[in-house]
């Protein structure tokens, strides 16, 4: 085994080093980086397609089978001009990808260089033409494109509700799905997420003209939000990316950020060692207490040594899902926070942070159900493989982790979905010792998953059902002695104080979670109490890290495989940023398992499908630039990759949510990833990776029976 350390990659080539043909900054012409070595990198080729408008994500990129384009303009900045100053979704008119195995269907698109290319949306073929904006009227007029109403029909916005909304009502559309409804695949329905909180879909009818062109009906668009299958849900909040099932439905994933109940690399056994929550305690604790979003400020006031609360800033929106469900609005301040709790309806957190189904996707409504079994986090993504049983999720935010689900059959096979079976796994990488050295695009990560537990639906949805009914009232009532009709504030700050102490005694206790983290120990999985059972489904992050997964992913943003793929084909995982308590950095030397370079501008991995669908080896195959880096090597990489796209011909379509870095311009931008010829094979062929061509040839990938640990740091920019 060659040793590969620090100093003899500074030395070597950046070429020799990854063995790949690359384009663009990561030809490896010149030294190697010596802040952040082989950063960028590409084993393969990278191509710009597209530069969406200042202040936009590209975002929910699909292909139809025709090879046309569409995706999202999410949150644009409304200084731009018309059109672009309005969220939307939108397809490049005249443009079609090619699936002939040339890939010279487009030529790369220049960086954006005037005020005038910063505003639009540019394509490399075709011109950005809007489907549909947002706030447009739809359903006879009965409704606005994107916009959650209460059940009396009243539109949720801050001018109408005291509280805090989760970005501007329609501003954020997300995921794209089509479901065809001919053989065709030329008409059908997009269904839309929007990343608000009351989250959303939406379904539009469109069509492929007979001049080519895709031709939305708002008449008869739906926001899913607004039937009454959704309510009884509970309805959804930050409904971000999803994928196409082997089933043909929508899968909707809730981004809940607000889940962490610990902060960044705490574990919930540390609070009982320090006996205090004080620096540790995450946003979930804060759920039902009134005005949540405004914890963070609270505990600066109330102690010297204040730290984040991780995830607080996602509690906004929180009051505003309650207004969804039908709870009478409470009198605002002039501050615009509200000055009584709320008492009468109030979601409950368990039920947020999952998959959903759009099962039944052309009815009137659709049926959608929660895979509660697979898990609680702030999905981004899933990825549903092709044996209908194995789905891959990431969970975004700092700290944060990719998990697997298997199914015990076919997950579309059961006559109610309520039914599903099957159990719960998270990562841990047991090659740590040999990443510590090393820079991020030299380092494969080996992993190995554990299993938290096995359950059913209905069982989880059950648990759930437990904590039905808390209210704000309850936060005031369970953990302050004042009582808050006398002094609300006072009452506030002493309820405030005891959950940062004991924690928050209407749902799930740190006592219960760590005792479920010993027999898991003692006994397996299979072996704790049926009192027990529902930690690690319910309270999936905090249980993962109490047994040592390695929670410490910073922010895995995006997974997907081709259509159909199977052993040997890849799946890729797209990590928006790799630092913090997933790097070497100062600061975090204890924080995890994975000790490599830090990389801000993020790391698209690949792992291989195995005989049963497993995947162990996580390789590293486009990295990103480091913030030091200036324009001329800023401009033309992938920074903090978001969603990710597989093609029919295998071609991966990489989206950004970035900080500028060193960039000359601000605009997110969308790539096509092909991988390096004789790397991977296309669509479902089966064809094993080359391993003489590998990255990882040759390096230090030793395992190790260590396990770690890791919980969720999340800020705004998440």
């Amino acid at each position: 085994m060659v040793e590969l350390n620090r100093r003899n990659l500074m030395e070597a080539s950046v070429a020799a080093a990854l063995g790949a043909s690359v384009t663009g900054i990561a030809t490896g012409d010149g030294p190697a980086d010596p802040d952040t070595p082989l950063a960028p990198h590409v084993k393969g080729e990278l191509k710009r397609f597209s530069s969406t408008a200042r202040g936009a994500e590209v975002t929910g990129p699909i292909v139809f089978a025709d090879g046309s384009l569409l995706y999202s303009l999410q949150h644009p900045s409304r200084e731009n001009s018309a059109p672009y100053d309005e969220a939307g979704i939108g397809y490049f008119s005249g443009f079609r990808f090619q699936f002939d195995g040339s890939n010279d269907d487009f030529d790369e698109l220049s960086t954006p260089q005037s005020n005038a290319e910063r505003e639009t949306v540019r394509g490399s073929n075709g011109e950005f033409t809007f489907l549909a904006r947002a706030h447009e009227a739809i359903n006879g007029g009965t409704e606005e494109l994107g916009v959650v109403q209460t059940p009396d029909g009243k539109n949720i916005t801050t001018n109408e509700f005291a509280g805090t909304q989760y970005g501007d009502a329609a501003y954020n559309p997300d995921c794209n799905q089509f479901v065809a409804t001919n053989d065709a695949g030329t008409e059908g329905f997009l269904f839309t997420n929007w990343e608000n909180s009351p989250g959303n879909v939406s379904r539009l009818p469109i069509r492929r003209t007979d001049e080519g062109e895709w031709d939305a009906d708002l008449e008869n668009a739906i926001n899913l939000a607004n039937t009454e299958p959704m309510r009884e849900l509970g309805g959804t909040r930050i409904n971000c990316y999803g994928d196409l099932s082997p089933w043909n439905t929508m899968i909707s994933s809730e981004e809940n950020y607000a889940h962490p109940r610990v902060s960044l690399a705490a574990t919930v056994s540390d609070v009982l060692e320090a006996g205090t929550g004080k620096g540790l305690r995450g946003a979930h604790e804060f759920w039902n207490r009134p005005n949540p979003s405004e914890i963070q400020s609270a505990v600066e006031d109330y102690y010297d040594d204040s730290w984040g609360v991780q995830g607080f800033w996602a509690m906004t929106g929180v009051e505003f899902l309650a207004y969804y469900l039908g709870a009478d609005p409470v009198d605002q301040g002039s501050d615009g926070t509200t000055t009584r709790p709320i008492t009468d309806v109030y979601p409950n957190p368990y039920r947020y942070g999952y998959h959903i189904d759009v099962r039944e996707p052309t009815a009137d409504p659709p049926q959608p159900v929660k895979y509660y079994v697979m898990g609680r986090a702030a999905w981004e993504s899933p990825d549903i493989q092709s044996d209908r049983k194995t789905v891959y999720g990431c969970s975004d935010g700092d700290s944060k982790g990719i998990y697997k689900f298997v199914a015990d059959r076919s997950i579309d096979c059961y006559d109610d979905p309520m039914d599903l079976a099957g159990t719960l796994y998270a990562p841990t990488v047991t090659n740590e010792e040999a990443a510590r050295e090393l820079p991020t695009a030299a380092v494969d990560l080996e992993i190995e998953w554990l299993k938290l537990g096995h359950a059913t639906n209905r069982e989880v949805e059950a648990w759930i059902a437990e904590y039905d009914g808390v209210t704000q009232e309850d936060y005031l009532e369970s953990h302050a002695e004042t009582d808050w009709e006398d002094d609300f504030e006072t009452a506030l700050e002493e309820a405030d104080r005891e959950v940062v102490e004991n924690g928050n005694r209407d749902y799930i206790s740190d006592e219960e979670i760590v005792r479920w983290a010993e027999q898991w120990e003692e006994e397996g999985p299979d072996g704790v109490s049926t009192e027990l059972r529902r930690v690690p489904f319910l309270e999936t992050r905090a249980a993962a890290k109490e047994v040592g997964a390695s929670i410490e992913f910073n922010k895995a943003e995006g997974v997907d495989s081709v259509d159909g793929a199977g052993p040997g084909d890849p799946v890729y995982f797209a990590i928006s940023e790799l630092n913090d308590d997933m790097s070497n950095e100062e600061g975090y030397e204890d924080a995890g398992d994975v000790r490599i370079e830090r990389v801000d501008g993020g790391v698209v991995y690949r792992a291989e499908l195995e005989g049963d669908f497993n995947v162990s080896t996580l390789e590293p195959v486009i990295v990103g630039p480091d913030a030091s880096d200036p324009a001329d090597v800023a401009d033309d990489a992938l920074i903090n990759v978001d969603n990710v796209s597989v093609m029919d011909d295998g071609r991966v379509l990489c989206c950004e949510d970035a900080d500028q870095f060193g960039r000359s311009y601000s605009n997110d931008c969308l790539y096509v990833y092909e991988p390096a010829e004789n790397d991977v094979s296309g669509r479902g062929c089966g064809q094993r990776w080359n391993d003489a061509d590998r990255p990882g040839d040759g390096r230090a990938r030793g395992r190790a029976d260590v396990q770690g640990q890791g919980d969720d740091g999340d800020t705004g920019a998440d």
